[in-house]
């Protein structure tokens, strides 16, 4: 195993019910069958890697130049660390003087005798730091076997594994290829085996590779450590050593890869075309042009380039799939999106019900045209006829019609539906008046709707709005301006909810001002009628609201403010939940009664918003279900104790009521004839078909995977085309059709796909498919299906698509993947999938809804925060940019040094011990680190430079967020740092995840072996 459970959840991981003692088999290479398959190398490929050689005349060139370039194989450069190799290069291996004519093995290999099978594959050990049990380190570290791989034989040991470093690999051949670094500097070795950087003469270029080698002085057992650090870097924290001496400053790193494509991209146009290659990173900031293809953040393919055949998709072993947005923001100067009305829009295919895209192939002069997502020919009509023109075949009127020239358009319907509702909720419980935060409750609603009904603007004025509360009754107010006051309808039966249909339970916003207002402001003096029974169940408060939306045919949202204790609905010894249930069921799944009702709000197109107010958090069932189900969310607060949770309270109501939102949802998904959907994760209730979802709301973040296999071997002319087509209805009833449609290349050479994969991408595709995987599947099946998955993927690109003959030493990544280990083994040793003990099942349920609804850029930055260092002084207080981001690991943290770490559902500031007291004036007004207020705060307003820049800093985050955050201070050896050390996700986990270095470590011996 790569890590482990903490103490007590070892046995039942994540409790989803019984142990998973089964052994696993090896994991060599299963697919020996599928290499008759044209895989860009020669026929006669051996299974050696040291003899593969691959052919440079079958590489399929690319149209893009940036995925032209060629298999990246790391090296020993502290300044650069990636470079490439040319296919036609020969790589030799320079072997230190002292080890020449010696045969020593690889040093992850274990030693054996001649005639001896080689052993199982390593899983990596691990202990928690909160087991009882104190691991005893040998004088070098083993590899061990892991429980999962099966009983050892009685023949095989434990064999001794020396720790590694990064030695020098280079080619000095006059014929080697440029060196494509800036600036190449050459290496000598000095007599620790170290390499330092020397300039490099013009004349000599040099070909470098990472590789891991033991020291050459050893033999047999090998007992020696060679040092992995440079003399001139500083001490690593015990958090980010690696035990078998890797420097984790010369692995691959994410930071590094952001910042070269936001050096590329970085407010620039990109054009997005048909058959494009590979966009920028969802985490950079550029402007798209449509010019036939949607936009890559609206559509995102895990590979721009599909394998032609499923055998070959199936040896690649990483998925198929894409990533869709339907209502993603456009960014500032990209032209709106183009809307057409209906009558005057070309209709698309009359039978699968695909709509007009680019990607119809027309014939017979424009009279009929070819569907690629069913293979029909649909007759184009009269009204509707063109003709064509060229040999391409396009119609006269293509750059007229958004339709038939861009990948992204939106259709007007005719028919208009009813406009959504605002519906509020407040509990007016014994425990809700006794906590004395109503009158805050009640005041901030009422600032919110005054602000909104004097914008101005007819779509907040017009809008419809309801208010109930309810404690164990429900009371409904008649809010009809003909009504000389509001009247208070009580309903004191709750089994059977009947609620009396009534126009004036829902009126506009500029006709029940004021009566609203009035009843608001004497909500806080209710009286005591009913003691306190204990609690009252969300569900309750849910029902009572869809109620009045079914009753007048409306869709709306929402907004539940709930103080009672939380408590099943029900009997809860009927209950399919966690907290009732007699099976052993995972702690994500909802009970029933919670589906079953969410299924009624999807149906009636209403989103529930539901701010907890409650202190309890473990104990009582999680009322998120519903909300997230609904496309709602759930926010939690203390009481609204202090002025922080106010202000997050204040800022999250106003965020969920002015958000734009698409009402009764319908998503549906096609993909080219020869494709199929097989599966579709996300933040939703799943239907009988995968292609097909329907949702009550969404917004501009609400993303969902799908996931593509094949059929039947594809056209490679045609390539692939993916179309997602929503069905939703705005705020004022209008309903709409936003189209978005994606056209890739395809290939028979595997070495294409995996020159067109994303590491960003993929781990968004992960992510939500092992998060909706939880709520069946034990939490340490996932863990190891994500490190199995990688496993095989490395070991295929390294025995089919790499590009030169490599050593065994050296670590062999694809260019674009580079940063894929660091962001899966984060995923792995999240707090969902590898809880710690100070996770509570709150935490953890709410963080995995909160992680499924996200998109791309969100996810990468909860999965590797942003680590900004922060000016120190007045003089250099340029606010940080993301291209001064630092990796997520304990090295970077210097104790003079002030840092801000940013992820989407964390903002924190860490102060080391060191820092000038000045800067602690300037920004926390004190000037004795001992006194600096350590937890929740806020930055005071002070009148200086520094202040005002960090503070700037902190808002423009804030903005992008999704939801309010708290912001957090942390000093260095404070007992609140372990909430930094979850974010510095290449150091071991609190939890008891394994580093990176040590990851990467073991993918790339057990790459190596099924490679072999």
């Amino acid at each position: 195993m790569m890590d482990v459970d903490t103490a007590g959840q070892s046995q039942t991981p994540g409790l989803n019910g019984k142990p998973t003692a089964s052994p696993l088999g090896p994991l060599y290479d299963p697919l020996p069958r599928f290499q008759h398959l044209s895989l860009d190398s020669p026929s006669d490929q051996k299974h050696c890697y040291e003899h593969l050689q691959v052919s440079s005349q079958g590489f399929h060139r690319d149209l893009d130049t940036r995925s032209s370039r060629n298999s990246m194989i790391y090296r020993n450069n502290v300044a650069q660390s990636v470079q490439q190799v040319s296919p036609e290069a020969q790589v030799s291996s320079i072997v230190p003087g002292a080890s020449q004519g010696r045969n020593i093995p690889p040093s992850f290999l274990p030693l054996m005798k001649e005639g001896t099978q080689p052993s199982k594959p390593y899983q990596m050990p691990s202990c928690s730091p909160h087991s009882p049990y104190q691991a005893i380190s040998p004088p070098f570290p083993y590899m061990q076997r892991g429980l999962l791989n099966g009983p050892q034989s009685p023949h095989e040991k434990h064999l001794p594994i020396s720790p590694l470093t990064f030695q020098q690999c280079a080619n000095r051949s006059p014929q080697s290829p440029q060196d494509v670094f800036e600036g190449t500097n050459a290496q000598t070795a000095d007599s620790a085996g170290y390499i330092h950087n020397r300039a490099a003469l013009p004349s000599s270029p040099i070909q470098q590779h990472a590789q891991w080698t033991c020291s050459p002085h050893t033999r047999g057992t090998m007992n020696t450590f060679i040092p992995a650090q440079d003399r001139n870097i500083m001490p690593q924290s015990p958090n980010s050593e690696s035990r078998y001496g890797l420097d984790p400053e010369l692995l691959p790193s994410a930071v590094k890869v952001m910042a070269e494509d936001r050096a590329e991209w970085e407010g620039k146009v990109f054009v997005s075309e048909a058959f494009y290659s590979l966009p920028p990173l969802a985490t950079t900031s550029c402007i798209i042009e449509d010019r036939g293809n949607a936009s890559p953040f609206a559509i995102r393919s895990t590979s721009y380039c599909v394998p032609s055949e499923g055998q070959t998709a199936l040896l690649g072993r990483l998925p198929l799939g894409a990533l869709l947005t339907p209502l993603a923001n456009q960014n500032a100067g990209e032209k709106p999106l183009p809307v057409c009305r209906e009558p005057d829009c070309v209709v698309g295919c009359s039978c699968c019900g695909a709509a007009m895209c680019p990607a119809m192939d027309w014939q017979d002069c424009g009279q009929r045209f070819y569907c690629p997502f069913c293979g029909k020919l649909s007759e184009v009509p009269w009204q509707h006829y063109q003709p064509t023109k060229g040999v391409d075949g396009c119609r006269v009127d293509k750059d007229k019609r958004p339709e038939l020239s861009m990948g992204s358009y939106e259709i007007l319907h005719s028919e208009k539906g009813e406009p959504a509702a605002l519906l509020l909720v407040i509990d007016v419980s014994a425990s809700a008046l006794r906590g004395g935060h109503l009158e805050f409750v009640t005041q901030q609603i009422q600032t919110l709707l005054t602000s909104l009904n004097g914008e101005g603007d007819d779509a907040w004025s017009d809008v419809r709005v309801g208010l109930m509360t309810y404690d164990s009754r429900i009371h409904l107010y008649d809010l009809s301006p003909v009504l000389s006051r509001p009247h208070m309808l009580v309903i004191a039966e709750t089994e059977e909810l009947q609620l009396p249909v009534r126009e004036g339970l829902l009126v506009s916003l500029k006709d029940c001002i004021h009566s609203i207002n009035s009843v608001l402001q004497l909500i806080p003096q209710f009286s005591l009628e009913c003691g306190d029974s204990g609690g009252v169940p969300i569900e309750l408060s849910v029902r009572a609201g869809l109620a009045v939306l079914q009753a007048l045919s409306c869709p709306g949202k929402l907004l539940i403010f709930h103080t009672a204790p939380l408590i099943e609905m029900g009997d809860t010894n009927l209950s399919s939940g966690f907290f009732g249930s007699n099976k052993p069921k995972s702690i994500f799944q909802p009970s029933e009664p919670a589906l079953s009702l969410a299924k009624e709000c999807i149906a009636q197109a209403c989103g529930v918003y539901l701010f907890d107010l409650s202190q309890q958090d473990v104990g009582g069932a999680w009322p998120g279900h519903i909300p997230y189900l609904t496309g709602g969310a759930l926010h939690t607060y203390s009481h609204l104790q202090g002025e922080l949770d106010r202000e997050r309270f204040s800022i999250d109501l106003k965020r969920t009521v002015e958000a734009d939102t698409g009402y009764k949802a319908e998503l549906r998904i096609f993909v080219s004839k020869d494709l199929r959907v097989s599966g579709c994760y996300g933040l939703f209730v799943p239907g009988p078909s995968t292609s097909r979802v329907a949702l009550a709301t969404l917004d501009w973040q609400t993303t969902l995977a799908v996931e593509l296999a094949h059929n039947r071997a594809l056209d490679e002319t045609r390539g692939v085309v993916i179309q997602a087509v929503l069905s939703y209805s705005t705020q004022s009833g209008d309903r709409r059709t936003r189209v978005h449609t994606l056209t890739l290349r395809c290939s028979r050479h595997l070495q294409d796909a995996f020159r067109h994969y994303q590491a960003q991408t993929l781990l968004t595709f992960y992510c939500k498919k092992m998060y909706c995987a939880a709520l069946e599947r034990p939490l340490q099946d996932l863990r190891e299906e994500l490190q199995t998955e990688v496993t095989e993927a490395l070991a295929c690109y390294r025995k089919h698509c790499c590009s030169a003959s490599v050593s065994a030493g050296q670590l062999v990544l694809p260019q674009y993947l580079r940063a894929l280990p660091v962001y899966l083994n984060s995923l792995r040793k999240s707090e969902v999938l590898l809880p710690g003990l100070r996770s509570s099942v709150h935490q953890r349920l709410q963080q995995r809804c909160q992680v499924l609804s996200m998109d791309t850029c969100s996810t990468t930055t909860h999965f590797y925060p942003l680590l900004l260092p922060l000016p120190l002084s007045a003089c250099s207080c340029n606010p940080p940019n993301p291209e001064q981001a630092l990796r997520c690991c304990g090295v970077s943290l210097k104790p003079t040094g002030v840092y801000l770490v940013h992820a989407p559902l964390t903002l924190l500031i860490w102060v080391g011990t060191q820092v000038p007291a000045s800067t602690l004036v300037m920004l926390f007004n004190t000037s004795c680190f001992s006194s600096l207020p350590s937890g929740e705060t806020k930055l005071p307003i002070l009148e200086n430079p520094l202040s005002i820049c960090i503070r700037s800093l902190i808002n423009t985050l804030n903005s992008q967020a999704p939801w309010a955050r708290k912001l957090w201070v942390v000093k260095q050896g404070d007992t609140c740092e372990e909430a930094l050390q979850r974010h510095l996700v290449e150091d071991k986990s609190p939890n008891g995840g394994a580093s990176y270095a040590d990851f990467l470590y073991h993918l790339h011996v057990n790459s190596v072996r099924m490679a072999q």
